[in-house]
């Protein structure tokens, strides 16, 4: 026992003794560690020196990329108003009053536009260009341009505008998925103020602004105006990330939320309308909410799939005798997540497909196969009924 304790007692020394004179080595050689290993071709100790990341000082670049893209589209529109008319003598207003009359107005909108073809190709909002009777485009270096209109698709607030014009600077579309957080910054016309850039951030992405529509937005705080409709919400590169339509009504005494269309769903809306004149969407012809959930389930307040409200009669739902109260689970080969996700997916199949559909009827599950239909027109103001159009 004593040869054991006498044997431990000296390790302890031992090792005391190297770290003290390692410390002392350290400390009048600091080197001399990094000379040994490199000698034992030991592996080299790391340290943490690079800089930390930081923001970019300036995204000039970004905005030398973009804003050539982006325009300034001035519409002229008839505008017809109701008015009294008053009399000159003052006996016949006295005894007559005045009369319900209907006068024409000329009236200009502002609005900002995104080159997106070298053929001439601009995309903007409807709602800047609905009913007007002569569209002017002012390009980035001064040339002005008369526009024709080529379609127009109301859910989106999306229209395409044909110039017949050379040497067009054609904006490059992100193929990157946005991500709340991300840096993005608006360049239009607000207030007739000229390639205008703000700067925000992605407030989140996905947001259905009508219960009815297939299209999600992005929300973000960069400074949408009057005239900044249908300009370019682009990344710090400068490339398109959406098209800004509107911001929430000012009377709710909000501050900082603005909607832009994907730029991915602009480039289907565009194509689709050069190619035939206007969208195609499939319809099932019902509504959706969510799959209510008791209270005391100890469940989240909604489960997966999409409860249907109405059918409309005729429609292809209907017709496949799809019925209120009915949970869809399923569509063709994908699962339904939420109701969102069911209008996505019905408006992206071709109308005239034959699609099973499965689901629960009080509790017992169904299948049917509807053949879906193009899906009807939907105002611009239904599917902007949320917000105030810029």
């Amino acid at each position: 026992m004593k040869h054991a304790a006498g044997t431990l007692a000296f390790l302890a020394r031992c090792v005391v003794a190297g770290l003290a004179a390692a410390f002392v080595i350290g400390l009048l050689w600091p080197a001399s560690g990094e000379r040994l290993r490199a000698r034992l071709h030991l592996p080299v100790a790391q340290t943490n020196d690079a800089p930390p990341l930081h923001a970019p000082a300036s995204y000039a670049d970004a905005v030398a990329a973009a804003a050539p893209s982006v325009v300034n589209i001035y519409a002229d529109k008839i505008v017809n108003e109701r008015a009294i008319k008053m009399y000159d003598n003052p006996i016949l207003q006295q005894m007559l009053g005045g009369t319900l009359t209907t006068y024409a107005r000329r009236e200009q909108t502002l609005g900002s536009g995104v080159i997106v073809s070298a053929q001439g190709y601009v995309l903007t909002n409807y709602h800047v260009i609905s009913h007007a009777t002569d569209i002017q485009v002012l390009l980035y270096d001064g040339r002005v341009a008369k526009a024709t209109l080529v379609g127009a698709d109301d859910e989106t607030d999306l229209a395409v505008l044909k110039i017949d014009a050379g040497n067009l600077p054609v904006i490059q579309l992100a193929e990157q998925n946005l991500r709340p957080g991300d840096v993005v910054l608006a360049i239009g016309n607000p207030l007739g103020l000229n390639q205008t850039v703000t700067m925000g951030i992605v407030s989140a992405v996905g947001r259905q602004l009508n219960a009815s529509s297939a299209e999600d937005f992005i929300q973000t705080d960069a400074a949408i105006n009057l005239g900044n409709s249908g300009g370019a919400l682009v990344n710090t590169t400068g490339q398109l990330v959406g098209i800004n339509t509107l911001l929430i009504n000012q009377t709710t005494n909000t501050k900082n939320i603005g909607f832009a269309i994907p730029a991915g769903t602009a480039k289907k809306v565009l194509d689709q309308i050069v190619a035939t004149g206007h969208v195609v969407r499939g319809w099932l012809g019902a509504d959706y909410t969510f799959v209510p959930v008791d209270a005391n389930s100890g469940l989240p307040p909604a489960a997966r799939g999409a409860s249907v409200v109405d059918v409309y009669p005729g429609s292809p739902a209907a017709l496949a005798g799809i019925q209120s109260r009915d949970i869809l689970l399923r569509i063709g080969d994908d699962d339904i997540r939420d109701p969102a996700d069911l209008r996505r997916r019905e408006a992206a199949i071709k109308p005239g497909t034959k699609v099973e559909i499965s689901g629960l009827r009080n509790g017992s599950p169904f299948h049917v196969t509807a053949t879906l239909a193009e899906r009807p027109p939907m105002s611009a103001a239904a599917a902007t009924d949320n917000g105030e159009q810029q």
